[in-house]
């Protein structure tokens, strides 16, 4: 069999116009983790997870504790946030096309200034426009870690049947950071200082993110000399429709995020907000462990469409639930979808788009769910105001079935002879 340059043999393609099948039986996350290299970069990156977790919450924690400005505090994070939705495809277009080992620290080390900056003059008090110009530096330079794990495994992966096992593992690590993250920046934010919780993130964030960089073993190799990475090679309607979808699931976090707050203190429990909405959360990881252990009869496709489904079905008993309780239940049913979700996104953007563009790829899944968080929860924030937290939720129902109908738009297209090369995990079922 002939071996590429780093000595593995080379991925196999599918037919033209095929969709993804499925395998069935047991997978065991054992299996991806002797990988050789995987336990190495995936605990590596750990702690940069929960940096990148804390760092949002950290920003408003710090500007609020300088200027006593929620305000201020969410302008200079919706700047950070823009940045990172918007900038991070460039950045990773420089990963695509000269490696992690080499971009990664370039990354950390200009993130690292822009934080410092941005603590420096929001102690100093500087004026918002200073602000938020710290903030947008801070967001733009972010590194998406978890985009750069995902293309690890692609590379280390990619024809063996276990990749779906991998992003089972990448979206539960992430689901774990971002309930540890918030709950640590602000228990040191509010225990210590502000300042405190924003240096605790960059510092998990820069060790986490070197130890990833040192890695070189298992780092995708950059795209060979003299080829062009093109963001072009993204632009076709089933990566597009994928990412729409994703920025629907942002869109439903983001008008979630808002409710529960509203319905929490529209009972005058505001305390009730955090455990209320860490049940989704929770369920998700459950859903998510038990989803990636299995190999699944049906297409991916399907599974996707399936997912959404089930997500939009669950969403609705919150238009009608009033008691805590049952707004508890209604909570965790949504969770079954969550991680499922972020499995099979991770799994057909992998199968959607070229190598060479790769971790762009993946940012921009990154990139369209943090918009939608934006966009959802300021939206359904105005929503919220003007009647009640039921309608934020009727909000949040909407935009499952926006994801939806661009999980069904995508599975149509997907049964044209595809104009991109599909991948090695084209010809498998999960």
């Amino acid at each position: 069999m002939k071996l590429d340059a780093h000595g593995r043999p080379p991925p196999r393609r599918a037919a033209e116009g095929s969709t993804v099948p499925a395998l069935t039986g047991r997978l065991s996350y054992a299996q991806v983790l002797r990988t050789p290299g995987a336990w190495k970069f995936y605990l590596a990156a750990a702690p940069a997870r929960i940096g990148i977790a804390m760092t949002s919450l950290g920003i408003v924690w710090l500007v609020h504790g300088s200027t006593d400005s929620y305000a201020v505090a969410g302008t200079v994070t919706g700047g950070f946030a823009v940045a990172e939705a918007l900038v991070g495809p460039q950045v990773a277009k420089l990963i695509d096309r000269f490696g992690q080992t080499r971009m990664l620290p370039i990354i950390l080390l200009t993130h690292a200034l822009a934080m410092a900056m941005l603590i420096g003059l929001a102690v100093g008090q500087a004026p918002l426009w200073v602000l938020v110009g710290a903030g947008v530096l801070a967001g733009g330079s972010l590194p998406q870690v978890g985009a750069q794990t995902s293309a690890r495994w692609v590379y280390a992966l990619r024809g063996s049947g276990l990749l779906s096992s991998a992003f089972a593992l990448e979206a539960l690590s992430t689901s774990v950071a971002f309930l540890v993250g918030p709950g640590l920046v602000g228990l040191v934010s509010s225990l210590w200082s502000p300042v405190a919780g924003t240096v605790l993130a960059t510092s998990l964030l820069l060790a986490g993110g070197f130890s990833l960089a040192a890695q070189r073993r298992t780092a995708p190799p950059p795209a060979a000399a003299g080829h062009q990475v093109r963001s072009s090679r993204l632009l076709h309607k089933r990566f597009l429709a994928l990412v729409a979808a994703t920025a629907g699931i942002g869109l439903f976090f983001g008008s979630m995020q808002v409710s529960v707050t509203s319905y929490a203190v529209e009972r005058g429990t505001p305390s009730l907000a955090g455990p209320l909405y860490s049940i989704t959360s929770l369920v998700s990881l459950f859903a998510g462990v038990i989803y990636g252990a299995r190999r699944w009869r049906m297409v991916v496709e399907n599974q996707f469409v399936l997912v959404l489904a089930v997500l939009t079905a669950t969403s609705v008993p919150l238009l009608v639930v009033q008691a805590p309780w049952a707004v508890g239940v209604a909570l965790a049913l949504p969770g079954l979808a969550i991680a499922p979700f972020q499995t099979l996104s991770a799994v057909m953007t992998e199968s959607s788009v070229e190598p060479t563009v790769l971790t762009q790829a993946f940012t921009w899944m990154n990139s369209g769910s943090a918009a939608g968080i934006a966009l959802g929860a300021a939206f359904a924030g105005r929503v919220v105001d003007a009647h009640s937290a039921q309608y934020g939720f009727a909000v949040a129902l909407a935009a499952a079935l926006l994801a939806t109908s661009m999980a069904v738009l995508r599975r149509v297209s997907s049964r044209r002879p595809p104009v991109q090369r599909l991948s090695s995990t084209s010809d498998l079922r999960y």
